[in-house]
């Protein structure tokens, strides 16, 4: 084993490079770090290179005086003939510890890792997860990245519930090469360290070269303007910008070392900018959709007349995953393919859409779907929630008491009769008999049910309420950052449950200690998100298993958007009225935004994103044809967006 120390004058952190037998990179260490953290993965080598093609490979890596690693690979053609390469054809491993196991592991040993390959202007922000510096940034200095992909663990009997867990392993990916006999083609990064996000922001503002490119959103309603901002080199002003929309040149307006563009688009639809100065270039992407309650009034409508089971059976009435390839639904006993579960979104969906939009057709449907979930879903004697119908506990799940009481709650808003507070209470009760105060359950209606539960003169009941609510948020308090193990290990949906809860019990209590935690667990949970220009991934949080669980392809890697992204808008939507930070208004919009482009103009839709070229060998970067559980991220848009002040039912 060669251990290198290259110890920069006067720096504050320097890099610790392993390397193996072979003079492989097996590891990279801050020399500062308390926790000793490997950025390499264990058992996994940096730098690796996979190419397709018959081209000689050399890399170079060298420390900088401002206390940087250099990395620089050099692909050429000793061959007598041309070589192009294609798609993933050519990759660079970059390994990266982003994998979930038990908390306190994962908090300082661990990171999450936001990619954006941008063409020249490409970078790698990996934050440690528990988010305390020094933090790993990489930013390429010479040639242009397309996409990455991922290599990760497959299906392995007995293991299954494991495959969660593992991110995978990145490849980055050049763009397409022609190198003919004796060319070469060179591809450089440099790796630094960093304190914050913010900090990672400034030192891409400051670097010459790269063109760092923000706009304020970039999923958009039909009106609205798309404005964003780019720093560029003005150098000699050789290099002169051009800024092009979906491959036609377009104007933009430029102040010193900045351009800026606002414009409204005509229609509905993706909108590419690319942004190019000499041989340096960048994309943004956004993606301009109907009014929201436009959107929402042809989802439900597809719902209600493609989604619903009409034929006799123990699932009449029940709302199914449907194929968008087959044309038709799709039942399956296996647990997040059947008929319940997370597919109660639908029903929720439909009965909140109604209290500000009234359908005679689309009651009819929630009727009906009414009587299925009470006939097989929920009994009303115990307040016990099955797994799937007919009655069937053959897996007893906590997550869904939360969203089938949701779902009695929107009822009650929506028809005013009682019963639906009755059901809503003995099943709220019904889960915190069964350990629930234990466990970071998604979607429990705190603040709404007690408030509503007051409105109605049932103090008893309110109160009995806030008594479950605040144990459990004493039990998310005890635990801080030492999260307890779920479905998967640690995610980005347990940390934002617990802000949420937070939040919602110091609007119900006014208690510092909720404050202090909601200000913790809101810390945590934005290092699950990315800033990247892109609308699949601007203010969408890290989650890579969605689309194996849910999806008919089974693909597992990075889902961008993936629904249950917006729970970290609903946190941060709470969050402006109690922590003193600013930023979340912008933050809440765009993350609840982002996961519309699920929902299509059609009211189709697709329950994830693989975002990926390629997931273990296999093409990727795609919408799966499922429409599955995906419209619980509608509700939350709804809610959060549609609901705030002025806003009205525009359908």
């Amino acid at each position: 084993m060669k251990v290198i120390y290259d110890q920069i004058q006067g720096a504050t952190d320097a890099f610790l490079i392993e390397t193996d037998e072979k003079n492989a990179m097996i590891g990279i260490r801050n020399s500062r770090d308390a926790y000793e953290m490997n950025w390499v993965k264990a058992g996994k080598v940096w730098g690796e290179v996979k190419c397709a093609y018959d081209i000689h490979v050399a890399v170079q890596r060298e420390n900088t005086n401002a206390n940087t690693l250099k990395e620089t690979y050099v692909f050429h053609n000793e061959t007598d003939f041309d070589i192009y390469t294609m798609n993933t054809g050519v990759g660079v491993y970059v390994p990266l510890p982003d994998y979930y196991t038990e908390a306190g592991i994962c908090l300082t040993k661990c990171c999450n890792t936001h990619i954006w390959c941008g063409k020249s202007s490409s970078y790698i922000m990996a934050v440690r997860m528990g988010g305390e510096a020094p933090h790993l940034g990489m930013v390429l200095r010479k040639g242009k990245l397309q996409g990455y992909s991922v290599e990760r663990m497959e299906y392995t009997a007995g293991k299954e519930e494991e495959l969660s867990n593992q991110r995978g392993d990145f490849i980055l990916h050049p763009e397409n090469l022609h190198l003919r006999p004796g060319e070469s083609y060179i591809l450089e990064w440099e790796l630094f360290w960093f304190h914050n996000k913010e900090d990672f922001k400034s030192r891409l503002r400051s670097m010459k070269d790269y063109i760092f490119a923000e706009a304020s959103a970039h999923v958009l309603f039909a009106g609205e303007e798309i404005s964003f901002t780019a720093s560029v080199d003005q150098g000699d002003g050789n290099h002169k910008v051009a800024v092009w929309l979906n491959g036609e040149e377009t104007e933009y307006e430029q102040t010193g070392d900045h351009i800026s563009l606002s414009r409204t688009p005509e229609k509905t639809g993706e909108y590419i900018y690319n942004i190019c100065q000499g041989d340096k270039e960048t994309s943004l992407s956004f993606l301009v959709m109907p009014p929201l309650w436009e959107l929402a009034k042809k989802r439900c409508h597809f719902i209600a007349e493609r989604q619903q089971c009409e034929s006799e059976g123990y699932l009449k009435g029940a709302y199914l995953i449907y194929d968008n390839e087959e044309k038709q639904q799709y039942y399956g006993h296996l647990n997040d393919h059947n008929g319940g579960r997370e597919r109660v979104g639908m029903g929720v969906l439909i009965a909140h859409y109604l209290q500000k939009c009234p359908d005679a057709e689309l009651e009819k449907s929630l009727d009906c779907y009414l009587e299925y979930v009470l006939r097989q879903l929920f009994d009303e004697d115990t307040g016990e929630v099955f797994n799937d119908a007919p009655r069937c506990r053959d897996y007893i799940r906590l997550y869904n008491y939360p969203w089938i009481s949701r779902f009695f709650l929107e009822l009650f808003r929506l028809k005013k009769e009682k019963i639906f507070l009755d059901r809503f209470y003995k099943s709220v009760e019904f889960f915190y008999h069964e350990g629930g105060s234990h466990f970071y359950a998604i979607g429990m209606p705190m603040y709404e049910s007690v408030q509503i539960f007051r409105k109605a003169g049932r103090m008893h009941q309110a109160e009995a309420l806030l008594e479950f609510y605040e144990g459990h948020g004493n039990f998310i308090l005890s635990c801080g950052k030492n999260y307890p193990a779920h479905e998967v290990d640690y995610e980005q949906s347990i940390v934002a449950p617990a802000a949420i809860y937070m939040c919602e019990l110091y609007y119900l209590t006014k208690k510092e200690k909720f404050k202090k935690g909601a200000e913790e667990q809101l810390q945590v949970l934005d290092l699950f998100q990315g800033f990247q220009p892109d609308y699949h991934m601007n203010e969408v949080a890290i989650r890579h298993w969605d689309g194996y669980w849910f999806g008919k392809r089974r693909c597992l890697g990075d889902t961008y958007p993936h629904y249950w992204s917006a729970l970290s808008g609903c946190a941060y939507a709470l969050a402006q009225g109690v922590v003193d930070a600013e930023g979340y208004k912008q933050k809440a919009e765009k993350t609840l935004r982002a996961v519309l482009s699920l929902i299509r103009e059609d009211g189709s839709a697709s329950c994830a994103m693989v975002y990926p070229m390629s997931v273990n060998g296999k093409q990727a970067h795609f919408y799966d044809s499922w429409a599955n559980d995906q419209d619980w991220g509608l509700y939350f848009a709804l809610k959060y967006i549609a609901e705030a002040p002025g806003s009205e039912c525009r359908v």
